[in-house]
């Protein structure tokens, strides 16, 4: 069977960012047929263009779309996230699993409005995703079994990396990977606009910026070293580095990271009551 799942229809609510995004990376990587797909969209014209660019089955109807469905998606965003659950919880049966990528939407508030034991796992993937290299917290709901959270895992283990979590902990991994390639991208535009300040040219410092950032992410990955050796490796005595490193300290960096990540928590939780 290779990486294909094989078989199963899927439908995909709420096409919109996230939800093409994976649409996008599950089609690419072959755990998808096209006709194995059912999209829905907001608006008829984005589920034409999704129909046309990607030759899936779209349209606005989530009814339609989950009927028969053995995987649900639901990808639109929090605040809309009880309607559409109202509007097909008639149609939804305890044989199949739906994967929530609403931001903040306990399973909890899920299977109680869909007013029946449906297993649901939650997922918070990020948008480097689109490339596979994301990464995807995910947390089970009351009537989840194994084999449901391993399926769950094989779709997103395809755009990325996942790591499966206790719910509690799911607001955290919002405010940390899910927000976080915004704060990486301030950095690396940061370390640009230093290196165009010290004479590089744009393109050539923006390329030096983001292999940068690459490598070194890469590094602590692999090598499963703690971020502060790896950073040790690299300081030299009276070096430039920790020159450099002087003034991030006494601009305050890594505090500020810190209070972005938990303010970034603090409001992924009133997203749920928003």
């Amino acid at each position: 069977m290779g990486k294909r799942v094989g078989g199963k229809k899927v439908a995909i609510l709420g096409a919109g960012k996230i939800g093409s995004i994976l649409l996008q990376a599950f089609l690419r990587d072959g755990l998808l047929k096209s006709s194995e797909v059912w999209a829905t969209a907001a608006h008829a014209e984005r589920a034409r263009l999704l129909k046309d660019k990607l030759k899936v089955h779209a349209g606005t109807d989530n009814v339609e779309a989950v009927r028969g469905a053995d995987i649900i998606f639901l990808c639109v965003k929090p605040q809309v996230v009880a309607d559409v659950l109202r509007e097909i919880r008639a149609d939804v049966t305890r044989n199949q699993l739906i994967v929530s990528v609403a931001a903040s939407v306990p399973t909890e508030m899920i299977e109680r409005t869909l007013e029946k034991d449906v297993p649901v796992v939650r997922a918070m993937p990020n948008t480097p995703c689109v490339l596979g290299a994301g990464m995807t917290g995910l947390c089970k709901g009351q009537f989840v079994q194994k084999h449901h959270l391993e399926l769950a895992t094989k779709y997103f283990d395809a755009v990325g990396r996942t790591v499966v979590v206790d719910e509690k902990h799911m607001d955290a991994v919002t405010g940390l990977s899910a927000s976080g390639p915004a704060y990486i991208y301030i950095i690396l535009e940061s370390l640009a606009e230093a290196g165009v300040k010290v004479g590089l040219p744009r393109d050539v410092a923006t390329l030096l910026a983001a292999q940068t950032t690459m490598g070194a992410a890469r590094v602590v990955l692999e090598t499963g070293d703690h971020p502060a050796l790896l950073k040790d490796a690299v300081t030299t005595p009276a070096g430039c580095t920790i020159d450099g490193i002087m003034e991030l300290e006494e601009g305050k960096l890594r505090v500020t990271l810190i209070k972005a990540v938990v303010k970034a928590v603090q409001r992924a939780k009133e997203l749920a009551y928003s």
